[in-house]
Formats: C-alpha cells, sequence, structure tokens
C-alpha cells in the first residue's frame, strides 16, 4: 500500500469566465437560419466569428430561439462566456464602459446585417434559452399591390385581399396548451405540446404598418416551423378558402399528414420581436423548469 503523501495540484485554476448577455437584431434575408451550418452563411457563424476577434479565442452563444432561414429579429437574446480578462480590457485607453465598448467593437467586425444593441453581465443563472419565459413574433403581409414597398424586407406580398378579421377570430382557438404537430415539423424525441399566451391578427391604421395584415403570436416556446404554419393557417381562412371549425380541428385534433396540416408560410414576413424573462431571482428556477418539462425543446419560429 502506497503511504507516500500526494504532490500537491500543481495545475493552473480555470481563468474566471463572466456571462455576458447580448441583444441583438438582424435581417435575416441573407442568412441561412440560425444555427451554424457548414459553408452556409448563419446568424451565429457572423456572431460567433465576429465576438472571437475581439475576444482572441473562439466562444459559443445560446441564443433565446434559433429563427429559420429568411426570419428576421429585432429582439434576439444571446448569453456568451468570456474570460474576466478579455472583459475588463474591452475599453483599452477610452473611457467608454466595457458594456459600450463591445457594442462597438462588434459593429466594427459584424456584416452591416447583424446589429448588437445591448451588452450587460449578468449572474450564471441566467440562461438565454432556458430562462426565457415566452417569445413573441409578429408576421407581417402587405395584400395590396399600391402599398408595395421594396424597402421593407420584413414584409411579405400577398396577391389576395385578406379578411383580418376572419383571421383572428378563427386563430383563438390556438391559445392555451395544445399539442401543435399540426403546425410544425416534429423532430425525433421531442415534445411538440406548446402553450401559447396570444395569438392576434389586425389591420393598423396608422404608423409604420398602416394597411399591412399583421400577426404578434407569443407562446412559451415554438416548434420548428410553427409560426409561419400559424400563419399559413390563418391565411386560408383569411382568403375565405377555409373556415374557422377548420382551424380548432387542427389543434383538437393534431396530425401530421398532407390532409391535416397547416400550410406553412414564406419566412420572409416573420420577425421575432422580443423575448420575456423573470425577475434576476427566478432564472435559476425557470431554467429548471423548461428543461424538465420538455428536455431540451428546440425552439424556432
Amino acid at each position: 500500500m502506497n503511504t507516500e503523501p500526494k504532490a500537491p495540484d500543481s495545475s493552473p485554476a480555470p481563468e474566471k469566465r463572466l456571462r455576458v448577455r447580448l441583444d441583438l437584431a438582424y435581417d435575416g434575408t441573407a442568412f441561412k437560419g440560425w444555427g451554424i451550418q457548414p459553408a452556409l452563411r448563419t446568424v451565429q457563424g457572423e456572431l460567433e466569428a465576429g465576438l472571437a476577434k475581439i475576444v482572441r479565442e473562439k466562444v459559443r452563444v445560446t441564443v433565446a430561439g434559433r429563427t429559420d432561414a429568411g426570419v428576421h429579429a429585432s429582439g434576439q437574446v444571446v448569453h456568451v462566456d468570456i474570460l474576466e480578462e478579455q472583459w475588463r480590457r474591452m475599453p483599452g485607453r477610452s473611457d467608454r464602459t466595457c458594456e459600450e465598448s463591445i457594442i462597438q467593437r462588434l459593429a466594427a467586425v459584424l456584416p452591416r446585417d447583424i446589429a448588437v444593441h445591448r451588452a450587460c453581465v449578468v449572474s450564471e443563472d441566467f440562461d438565454a434559452r432556458f430562462s426565457a419565459l415566452s417569445r413573441t413574433y409578429r408576421y407581417r403581409i402587405c395584400d395590396d399591390y399600391a402599398r408595395r414597398d421594396p424597402l421593407r424586407r420584413d414584409v411579405a406580398f400577398h396577391k389576395r385581399a385578406l379578411d383580418a378579421e376572419a383571421m383572428h377570430n378563427a386563430a383563438r382557438a390556438l391559445v392555451g396548451e395544445h399539442d401543435f404537430l399540426s403546425f410544425c415539423k416534429p423532430r425525433e424525441d421531442a415534445t411538440t405540446i406548446r402553450t401559447l399566451h396570444a395569438v392576434t391578427w389586425e389591420r393598423p391604421h396608422a404608423g409604420k404598418d398602416e394597411g399591412l395584415v399583421v400577426a404578434t403570436v407569443t407562446a412559451d416556446a415554438f416548434c420548428h416551423h410553427m409560426v409561419r404554419s400559424i400563419v399559413g393557417a390563418s391565411v386560408a381562412v383569411g382568403e375565405h378558402r377555409l373556415d374557422a371549425d377548420w382551424m380548432a380541428a387542427l389543434v383538437t385534433i393534431p396530425r401530421r399528414d398532407e390532409a391535416g396540416s397547416a400550410p406553412m408560410f414564406s419566412p420572409a414576413g416573420l420577425t421575432l420581436e422580443g423575448i420575456e424573462y423573470p425577475e434576476e431571482s427566478a432564472w435559476a428556477a425557470r431554467a429548471t423548469q423548461t428543461r424538465g418539462k420538455r428536455g431540451v425543446p428546440f425552439t424556432r419560429g
């Protein structure tokens, strides 16, 4: 039996990292979605490449909600763990704060279709994905040739006039906890049960969206293609090709086949508008609850 004392551990202590929350926006037109894909341009790929240039190491971001190819965001959230030493050096010789400096430095290295608007240090309890309470998407449709605006890349054009009131009334059947199998592309070992907090359709009479047909959809999380399928089903009702009873049957009798699935609409008019989080004291509990409820949900619009 070896009774010699163990030599002291001489391995260096791990360097301390800080968790940083970034709030960002992007024009999704030229991206092949959020997640990194070989040889394809993605939002995550561009953001991580930009971060690597200013923190001098490869980093991985965690996102609140993965978006499909062509989908935009005005209120996306990620978190990233950065070496404290690199964070403290961010301002250089300037009198800017670290938060101001990382925003300015990212603006210099990111492409013009991505913009970081806010940065702050948060506790390790914060998880951009699992701590979220809800995600809100907005879908904008122009159904009037005279209102087409080539500068609005966040608006989808539709050739037929839509009945926004009929769309709104039909979509109300989707509110609540349901199996949204008819509205998504299911993934192996992942549930399709989601809680839709609210869905509205309106035709604004003022502001930048005046005259458009606009949907606002809020849920705890979204399955793959779920929002675009809700829009596709709503458009079928808005054209009076199908009715509210058909829409309601999609959640009362969930199925995934050609006859029982909602049609999927273009990604062009879809924007992730915002992510809601609880108070800081509830971040960890919310993350634990979310993981336990779905077991690593795949959230995208």
